[in-house]
């Protein structure tokens, strides 16, 4: 079986660069053997839960560094199996409302062992403080920024916003309440551009205009966490990790939402008085 190529799903510009040279090549690389043996992706997303827990495992004993490498691996290969889960679903026509809140909680659950393991670690007050506040703050950074991610692969293509499959399961449905919050807020852009004579056109300059807060927020995903996570162990100090959360990447998520908004209030007032103008010629000519 050849290799499949990159299925184009995600736009290289704003791709974190680990997994654009990294993380997804091996995915790609692993693909056909689990379609030849028919493991399908909600069970690569397991497997990925699997290889989270042994990362914490190893970071639970953060003062020995080869435990530390050890830690880096296998956090390495869960970042493969998050990758490969959507690769098998997206190959095999198997995507659904459950797998993809699967995806995600598989995701909050490999942290939520990793804080909870290096806050046992530690054994202090000051770290399980830390800890939790990280991980509330991690878990509003990582679904906004996702949301943010998905509105700006659907945009650039020209697409209207897509509702997710409805669900009855109270997670899923929770899950898609607060990845989808921001799209409250953003829906006047995706109007004004399914009124553009050419949406695809109005997604392209979208697109170049968006590719700043964009590219900052790809510090928000977690490759940039398990590789956060790693220095900080290596440093004897998993509570820098946990500081990085709560301060940096909490401006950085911020910073990027604003920016990203004041982006497409550009392009509103840019299409208003296009719109404007080409209202005035056309009276002026008849």
């Amino acid at each position: 079986m050849t290799i499949p190529p990159p299925d184009g799903s995600r736009d290289r510009r704003i791709e974190d660069p680990t997994n654009l040279w990294i993380i997804h090549p091996a995915g790609r690389r692993l693909l056909p053997w689990f379609l030849a043996r028919g493991i399908s992706a909600n069970a690569v997303s397991v497997l990925g839960l699997i290889l989270g827990a042994l990362a914490a495992a190893a970071y639970a004993n953060w003062s020995s560094w080869p435990f530390v490498f050890l830690g880096l691996l296998f956090s390495t290969g869960w970042l493969i199996a998050d990758g490969l889960d959507g690769m098998v679903a997206r190959a095999t026509g198997t995507s659904s409302a459950l797998g993809r809140a699967l995806d995600g909680m598989c995701d909050h659950g490999v942290f939520a062992l990793l804080y909870l393991v290096l806050a046992f670690s530690i054994g202090t007050s000051e770290g399980w403080s830390l800890a939790v506040a990280a991980g509330v703050l991690h878990a509003v950074q990582s679904n906004l920024y996702e949301s943010e991610r998905a509105r700006f692969h659907r945009r650039v293509r020209g697409l209207a916003p897509t509702p997710p499959a409805p669900s009855r399961n109270p997670l899923v449905q929770l899950y898609d309440f607060v990845a989808g919050s921001v799209d409250r807020i953003a829906f006047r852009l995706d109007a004004a551009m399914l009124r553009a004579p050419d949406p695809a056109a109005f997604g392209r300059a979208y697109a170049v205009r968006a590719l700043g807060p964009m590219r900052l927020m790809r510090l928000l995903t977690a490759n940039a966490r398990v590789a956060a996570i790693f220095l900080a162990c290596l440093a004897a100090d998993p509570r820098l990790f946990w500081w990085f959360e709560i301060v940096p990447l909490t401006a950085v998520l911020i910073a990027g939402l604003a920016w990203h908004r004041i982006v497409e209030f550009r392009l509103l007032r840019s299409a208003g008085a296009a719109s404007s103008q080409s209202s005035q010629s056309h009276i002026q000519r008849t």
